[in-house]
């Protein structure tokens, strides 16, 4: 970061990400690579739209897109574009051999094997393809201070969608109703859209983890979960909330409580260095105690940024370790088929001594008048 007469000028991440993509292609013996998955596309260049490959080699980075993004290359990319009035895949094979690239390293998981063989067939057999699993986005696991900062505003954006939709919460009013309402609270916020659907669950259909909304009616005692997620400058956030329509009876608050403690207990346990299965293990010791952890279902957490679901994992068998500056959710949940289900989410930031909770909606379980 630089200051420049009292300014602050922030150097633009995208050449310092390409260049630790190409350091790591050196590790993968590919001294080039194709990036076709869209996120990963907009990380390295700064490309929103809808078509767009991007070829990373020592010489530059050039994206290879069609007409319809001719101007808003020239706005968003800071690389070289090619506007190929064609497909896109031949003109990018031509710059392959004008480079005289011989090994290309290729995003396999993000195409199909139909996509593979026919981008082999266009290289030709001077150019040899290697699968590379995953090499952006462990770049995207650690976010930088912008990238956390985007993620701050959306998720800002979206507890304030929350607490306005909340005041619109009556008995009669359907579950698609309701989630439109939110959709169209975060839109009037100033969000791009959501994260993905937005889940509303009422009764015992908030049993269901990923239930979707439905012209279910909302009723008086009754429990009502909504997990909703805004997407803000192309940066995604992640929150449940659970309350219930009228006084709750004691079940209901001893579940209520149960999946709290584990919720607090799997974000104490963030940290640098933590492993992730760890973290996941945290939650599901509090909901064994008593007697409710066969009743939660998914895994803790997953990390959030240009996607809503990116590494790192928080699961029972994931692998590694949190590092300063990933931001993931922690989300455990406690669901019984006949009664209903709780689940509180919130989106954290593994900072350099510990964890900070960046979702600023209250946990305690909210009674909304019937």
């Amino acid at each position: 970061m630089l200051q420049l007469e009292g300014l602050t000028v922030v150097p633009d991440p995208r050449p310092e990400r390409r260049a630790r993509l190409l350091g790591l292609l050196e590790q993968h013996k590919a001294g080039a690579m194709t990036v076709t998955h869209l996120p990963n596309v907009r990380y390295l260049s700064g490309f929103t739209g809808s078509n767009g490959v991007l070829l990373v080699t020592p010489k530059g980075t050039k994206l290879f897109t069609d007409p319809r993004y001719a101007l808003q290359t020239s706005g968003e990319c800071d690389c070289a574009a090619k506007i190929c009035t064609g497909p896109v895949w031949p003109e990018l094979a031509k710059e392959v051999r004008r480079q005289a690239l011989t090994a290309l390293a290729m995003e396999s998981d993000k195409l199909s094997h139909d996509q593979w063989l026919a981008s082999a067939a266009l290289f030709g057999k001077g150019v040899r393809l290697k699968r590379a699993r995953g090499l952006v986005e462990s770049l995207r696991a650690v976010k930088s201070s912008g990238e956390i900062e985007a993620i701050r505003r959306s998720v800002r954006l979206n507890s304030e969608a929350f607490q306005q939709a909340l005041g619109e919460v009556r008995p009669g009013m359907t579950e698609t109703q309701l989630a439109a309402e939110i959709d169209y609270r975060m839109r009037r916020l100033g969000a791009e859209g959501t994260a993905f659907e937005t889940i509303v669950a009422a009764g015992e259909r908030s049993a269901l983890p990923h239930a979707r909304p439905t012209g279910q009616q909302l009723r008086a005692n009754q429990l009502l979960l909504v997990d909703m997620g805004a997407s803000l400058d192309g940066y995604c956030s992640d929150m449940t909330r659970v309350v219930h329509l009228g006084p709750p009876p004691a079940r209901a608050r001893r579940l209520y409580e149960a999946v709290l403690e584990a919720q607090l207990a799997s974000v104490a346990a963030v940290r640098p260095g933590a492993a992730c299965a760890r973290v996941d293990a945290a939650g599901r010791r509090a909901l064994r105690k008593r007697g409710l952890d066969k009743f939660f279902r998914h895994s803790t957490g997953h990390g959030l940024g240009l996607e809503i679901h990116e590494g790192p994992r928080i699961g029972r068998k994931a692998e590694g370790v949190l590092r300063p500056g990933m931001v993931i959710t922690i989300e455990p949940g406690v669901y019984l088929r006949g009664f209903g289900g709780i689940r509180i989410e919130d989106t954290v930031l593994v900072t350099e001594t510990g964890v900070e909770v960046l979702t600023p909606t209250t946990k305690e379980f909210l009674v909304i008048p019937s």
